[in-house]
């Protein structure tokens, strides 16, 4: 098959990722968007298995054969709670993948700088792409491949502890090691001199060097960074991600991972930006691993937490003429989505007005939020975003709060030694009356206290998110 037909199918692949991108950005079209990007990742490894260079037809079948059933497997048993882990476990697979590209073409290249110019003349696939570079080339496929390795060696390390950190296997606290910044920039140091000295020598040894040292960075980044802040982690990690491949597509001559990469890598960053200015985070601070940490000792809470039962926020409800829901993490883990889809409706059928309040870091993964209530049919219009409703608090009869701490946790405007100082928050201490869904005192996966908890007019309606949403059906009359 000629190169016309493969840069043709590139191209409308590409197009395709493009369209899924931009459909994505609304929930009404996201799932039109879905199938933009499987036709295009369709088309786009028909085109490569048929295109120039190809071969090893079997093992190539029986590989992809084996990756499908495995994510067919995935996708069957993750639940919607553990999708933050399995998307930080997805990047660390490309991050990998980088890496063994990058030492796959340095060794290719090795093999074809030892041949003779006619020897040469026989060679396919990248090795004759390699055959016909000249000096200069060669030189920028080294620097090429050599950035591919040093970010999916980040992205690798980086996020199978951003993994087991979501998973609950990893402290979710901010953990660096004696030195903290200094490592970091002493290993980026060292990597600079491994790329100089590689770039002299093409050498194995320093592509090592550098990719252990990487390892370490990537490591160390996401240990440094506390788990309040994990969601801008998965997306900053995405775009890692999409930088290695398109490096990693400079260096194979591969158009179509260029444009991937690129668009995952700079989509990833425009929303990494976009989370850091909804949490009142410093977006260089995000990328160097140097937040997440408190300044100094954080404020003490006074009071008690004053507990209700179902008859008390059903009363509340009863009477309330506008209602707002606040859904975290906690309302995920119990899948108490569709109970809180039942109230909803049962509310609005009685004329009230229900809304939902979405910050954009609630849950563990952008957005994780928005797609369990489309799942449980809640209608678009109703679910804001934190900008949207925030002034509307003071005026709201009800809050009812679902498995959230940190994005309603009132330290972040009060207590400036808060791990969390400065950051917007859902205002919903200005209610009249605050209802917190929680299945006990703890503080939540953060580690943090919130003095929402304590307020006069906040309640704690105690149990499994589901249940307790459950418990109100038969009570709205």
């Amino acid at each position: 098959m000629d190169f016309g037909f493969t840069t043709a199918a590139y191209v409308v692949a590409a197009v395709l990722f493009i369209l899924s991108l931009g459909g994505l950005s609304g929930q009404e079209s996201a799932k039109r968007a879905v199938w933009y990007g499987m036709a295009g990742m369709a088309l786009a490894v028909i085109a490569t298995l048929i295109g120039p260079g190809s071969g090893l037809w079997l093992l190539s079948l029986l590989l992809i054969a084996g990756g499908g059933a495995i994510g067919w497997v995935v996708a069957k048993r993750v639940q919607m709670t553990e999708m933050p882990q399995l998307v930080a476990a997805m990047h660390s697979l490309v991050g990998l993948a980088a890496v063994f590209v990058g030492f796959n073409a340095d060794i290719e290249l090795g093999r074809v700088m030892a041949m003779d110019e006619t020897a040469r003349t026989s060679l396919e696939g990248f090795a004759a792409l390699i055959a016909r570079k000249d000096a200069v080339e060669i030189s920028i496929l080294r620097v090429e491949l050599f950035l591919g390795i040093f970010i999916g060696a980040i992205t690798f390390t980086g996020s199978v502890v951003a993994f087991g950190k979501l998973a609950g296997k990893v402290t979710s606290a901010a953990t660096k090691l004696p030195g903290g910044h200094a490592l970091n920039a002493g290993a980026a140091l060292i990597s600079v001199i491994c790329l100089i000295w590689y770039f002299n020598t093409g050498g194995m040894l320093p592509l090592v060097i550098m990719t252990l040292l990487a390892f370490f960075i990537g490591y160390h980044l996401i240990m440094g960074i506390g788990g309040a802040d994990m969601p801008v982690v998965v997306s900053m990690l995405n775009s890692y991600s999409g930088w290695a491949a398109a490096a990693i597509g400079f260096s194979l001559g591969n158009d179509l991972l260029i444009v991937v990469g690129a668009l995952v890598g700079s989509s990833g960053a425009i929303l990494s930006y976009i989370m850091c200015k909804a949490m009142n985070r410093h977006f260089v601070s995000v990328i160097l691993g140097g937040f997440g940490g408190a300044s100094g000792p954080a404020a003490e809470v006074e009071g008690e937490q004053v507990a209700i039962d179902a008859d008390g926020v059903a009363q509340a409800l009863n009477d309330a003429d506008s209602i707002v829901i606040v859904p975290g993490y906690g309302m995920a883990v119990a899948q108490a989505q569709q109970a809180v889809s039942e109230l909803t409706n049962k509310l609005r059928a009685k004329g009230k007005t229900v809304r939902f309040a979405i910050h954009p870091v609630a849950g563990r993964l952008p957005g994780h939020m928005n797609v369990l209530l489309a799942e449980a049919k809640v209608p678009y219009d109703i679910v804001l975003e934190m900008d949207e409703i925030n002034e509307d608090f003071p005026d709201t009869d009800v809050v009812i709060v679902i498995g959230s701490n940190d994005i309603v946790n009132p330290a972040a405007q009060d207590d400036p030694n808060s791990p969390i100082a400065g950051m917007p928050v859902l205002e919903v201490w200005k209610a009249k009356q605050v209802f917190v869904s929680k299945r006990g005192q703890g503080t939540g996966y953060s580690g943090i206290e919130n003095p929402l908890f304590f307020k006069d007019n906040t309640r704690m309606f105690y149990g499994d998110a589901k249940d307790s949403m459950s418990s109100l059906l038969p009570k709205i009359d």
